[in-house]
C-alpha cells in the first residue's frame, strides 16, 4: 500500500471543522487528504471525528453501540467490550494500529490505497466502520471506466481479487462466477468498497485474534437510497458469522449518545 502523506507534523495544525480535541497528536500524522476534508464541520471527516471523539473518552462501549436501534442488523449476542477508536488507522495519540499495514497490503497490495475511516478495537472485538455522509459506498472505478482487467480488452490485469486458488472475493462473498467478457455487470463492480472492507475485517481480525464486525454509518435520510445496494451486498456475504456481524447505523443515533465525561 502506498504510504499516505502525513499531516503538517509539529505545527499544531487543527482543521477548521474540528469542534473538540484539536490538540490531539493524531492531527500531526493524519494524511493531508483527510485533513483537507475536515475544513468544514459538515464534511465527512469532521462529522466522524466530532461525533465519535467526545463519546470515546477514553473508550467506547460496544454494548452501548449495539443497543442503538440499527437501520439494518440482527440482534448481536456479544458481550460488552471497551473499544479504542483508530481514526484512519491512528489512535488519538498518533499511533498506527499494529498489523493494519500488513493487512492492507495482504488485501489490496502495496500499490493500491484502501483507507478505512474508523476502526474500533477492543479486547475481543474489531469493528471496521465505513462512514458516509453525502456519498454512497464506492463502486469499482476500473470497471466503470472500461478498464476491468477481467472484462475489457487492453486493460492491465488480472484482477487480484479474482486470482489464486481461492480468490479473495470468492472466499468471502457469493459474487458468482469470475467476471468474463460479454457477461452481465458483475456484483463486484457495484459492491467493490464494501467487499474490500469485509476482506480487511477478516484479515485484520485474524492477525489480532479478534471477532470482526463490519458496520456502515450513514445519515438516516440516506437509507432509502442506499438500502437496496446494502441488502444486495449483505445477501452475498458467504459466512453466517460475517453476516451476523454486519450492521448499518444512523449518524443521528450516535449523536443522541451522551458524550463521555
Amino acid at each position: 500500500m502506498k504510504s499516505p502523506s502525513p499531516g503538517p507534523a509539529g505545527r499544531g495544525f487543527t482543521p477548521a471543522g474540528i469542534l473538540d480535541g484539536g490538540s490531539e497528536r493524531v492531527f500531526q500524522v493524519l494524511p493531508i487528504t483527510v485533513l483537507d476534508n475536515m475544513r468544514s464541520a459538515g464534511s465527512e471527516g469532521s462529522l466522524l471525528w466530532n461525533l465519535i471523539y467526545p463519546r470515546a473518552q477514553p473508550r467506547l462501549s460496544l454494548r452501548t453501540l449495539l443497543d442503538l436501534r440499527p437501520l439494518w442488523g440482527s440482534l448481536a449476542e456479544v458481550g460488552d467490550d471497551r473499544l479504542i477508536p483508530y481514526y484512519w488507522g491512528y489512535s488519538v495519540a498518533g499511533e498506527r494500529l499494529p498489523a493494519l499495514d500488513d493487512s492492507l497490503a495482504a488485501v489490496a497490495g502495496r500499490d493500491d490505497l484502501l483507507e478505512i475511516d474508523l476502526l474500533l478495537v477492543g479486547a475481543s472485538n474489531l469493528v471496521v466502520v465505513e462512514a458516509k455522509h453525502q456519498a454512497a459506498p464506492g463502486m469499482c472505478r476500473r470497471y466503470y471506466a472500461g478498464r476491468c482487467p477481467e472484462i475489457h480488452e487492453g486493460a492491465r490485469g488480472p484482477c487480484r481479487y479474482w486470482e489464486g486458488e481461492l480468490p479473495p472475493f470468492a472466499s468471502a462473498l457469493d459474487f458468482g462466477q469470475r467476471p468474463a467478457p460479454g457477461g452481465e455487470r458483475p456484483p463486484c463492480a457495484d459492491h467493490y468498497q464494501l467487499a474490500r472492507c469485509l476482506l480487511l475485517a477478516r484479515q485484520l481480525s485474524l492477525r489480532l485474534g479478534l471477532q470482526s464486525h463490519l458496520w456502515l454509518i450513514i445519515p438516516e435520510r440516506r437509507w432509502p437510497d442506499l438500502q437496496k445496494g446494502w441488502l444486495e451486498f449483505a445477501e452475498s456475504v458467504s459466512a453466517e458469522e460475517d453476516w451476523r456481524h454486519l450492521r448499518v447505523l444512523a449518524w443521528e443515533s450516535i449523536e443522541r449518545m451522551k458524550a463521555s465525561t
